[in-house]
């Protein structure tokens, strides 16, 4: 899994949430690392909804403009933490190899 699908799964799996929203979540969890364009945000969210992990949620008007918010489904949550796993795993032999004690980092 692509890093910016895991942050915009993460962005979701705290609530449904709207473009802006997920993108200024995104840049929050990634510490700055990551920051999403609109483009991308909106191209990445089709794909995700297409593959069944993310849905349409609600759709209010703020300010005269219409918010789409999402939201990350059961198959969504399940590849998430599927992948939070992977991650856990490959941290821990790494860490392991480092000498890190306990294998924390």
């Amino acid at each position: 899994m692509q890093e910016p699908t895991f942050l915009i799964l993460t962005a979701l799996a705290a609530g449904a949430q709207h473009g802006y929203g997920i993108m200024s979540d995104v840049a929050r969890i990634s510490e700055g690392r990551v920051r999403l364009r609109a483009g991308t945000l909106y191209a990445a969210l089709d794909r995700l909804k297409s593959d069944g992990m993310v849905t349409s949620d609600k759709k209010e008007v703020v300010d005269g403009r219409l918010r789409h918010y999402y939201r990350i489904t059961d198959e969504g949550a399940a590849e998430l933490a599927a992948e939070v796993g992977r991650i856990q795993a490959n941290a821990a032999v790494a860490a392991s190899r480092l000498g890190l004690a306990g294998g924390a980092i």
